[in-house]
């Protein structure tokens, strides 16, 4: 017989019947279970942080200010000023015959008042025989502003008006370090006096500077 007219054989591998019963010309070895490839994990991506350029850090300047006025409003304010303040120096001087006229402020003036306002709250005023009442934060405050008052008019000012913005500078600062250092040595004297064992403290001495604010 030729090779196309061989009969082809089907032979059934399966192990049961429609109705769920074991074949009796079935292998009965068990059937091996496929397991599946191992899969390799990949391995995990390295982080990277986004980089952060000075550009990003750097933040935007905030302008809260309103938009200043024009020129014709500040010297329309400029006038109505000088003609309301001419007005109250006439009627002072009416009330009071003889008196001179207040002098024009200027940058000596400046310096003066904002020196004397930090010599009080730095207790100058207190009268004698009483402790100082210091405003340590408001003479810190004053000091500061003659210190950016002399940042901001440097290179501008003459030799007499940056000698005395100096010197009120020079003799402010060493004031503060006095009192600050005077507190510090009441307040030790004062926890030296109390009784370790919690008693009643012990006579106190002479009162140092006390802070008001």
């Amino acid at each position: 017989m030729s090779e196309q007219n061989k009969p082809f054989v089907v032979t059934d591998r399966r192990k049961f019947t429609l109705d769920g019963e074991l074949r009796p010309d079935a292998d009965p070895s068990p059937e091996k279970e496929s397991k599946p490839a191992p899969v390799e994990a990949a391995p995990p991506e390295p982080s990277v942080k986004p980089e952060i350029t000075a550009e990003e850090t750097a933040q935007p300047p905030i302008d809260d200010l309103p938009p200043g006025p024009t020129a014709e409003q500040a010297e329309q304010s400029r006038r109505a000023y000088e003609a309301t303040t001419e007005r109250l120096d006439t009627a002072v001087r009416a009330t009071n015959p003889g008196a001179d006229h207040p002098p024009a402020v200027s940058f000596d003036s400046l310096v003066q008042s904002v020196y004397m306002t930090a010599i009080m709250q730095l207790g100058g005023a207190t009268p004698e025989g009483q402790p100082p009442q210091v405003d340590i934060l408001g003479a810190r405050q004053s000091i500061d502003m003659l210190a950016v008052l002399a940042e901001k008019t440097k290179r501008n000012l003459t030799e007499d008006e940056s000698r005395l913005l100096e010197s009120a500078l020079f003799e402010l600062r060493m004031a503060f370090l006095e009192i600050t250092q005077a507190i510090a040595r009441s307040a030790a004297a004062k926890a030296a006096q109390g009784n370790p064992a919690g008693g009643p403290a012990g006579p106190t001495g002479p009162r140092g500077p006390q802070i008001v604010r």
